[in-house]
């Protein structure tokens, strides 16, 4: 079963889920409240009622910051800091990288070997159970093979 049906699935078990709660919430149109749209505000409205307090809002104004060229240095320094992220000074140009890979021809291949193992989104690949369940987790998704709405029926039990 693929990810997307299993999810279409859950989707299905939790809409049954929600309709049954809106149904015992009831209609929110009945509230004498002047929020009805949405039973958190009428809560709210309420609860401000009962502790009948006054808002004050601080409508401060923004400022306008002006940097100065050693500033923007600094900055640029820092930005380049940033994008290095500690590479030595053998590596820290792109033109030192290039001429390192041009020169060292078993560099450059094990580099193309370990882009041709990864997982692309623009090709079509088979990969094995293993390799899926690998990608899956790389990416956040974790084992495609759980059954989610035997969880979601277990949690609500």
């Amino acid at each position: 079963m693929s990810l997307d049906t299993k999810l279409t699935l859950l989707a299905q078990a939790l809409g049954t889920d929600v309709k049954t709660l809106n149904a015992a919430v009831g209609n929110p149109a009945a509230l004498t409240t002047t929020a009805k749209a949405s039973l958190v505000a009428a809560i709210n409205e309420l609860k401000a009622a009962l502790q009948s307090t006054t808002v004050i809002n601080d409508t401060s104004a923004s400022t306008t910051s002006t940097y100065s060229s050693s500033k923007l240095t600094d900055l640029l320094n820092q930005l380049k800091t940033d994008i290095l992220g500690g590479a030595s000074a053998a590596y820290d140009t792109l033109k030192e990288i290039e001429a390192k890979l041009g020169s060292d021809d078993t560099a450059l291949d094990n580099l193309l070997t370990a882009v041709g193992n990864r997982v692309s989104f623009a090709d079509v690949q088979s990969l094995t159970a293993a390799q899926q369940l690998q990608a899956c987790q790389n990416i956040g998704v974790g084992d495609p093979t759980v059954d989610l709405v035997a969880a979601y029926n277990a949690a609500k039990a």
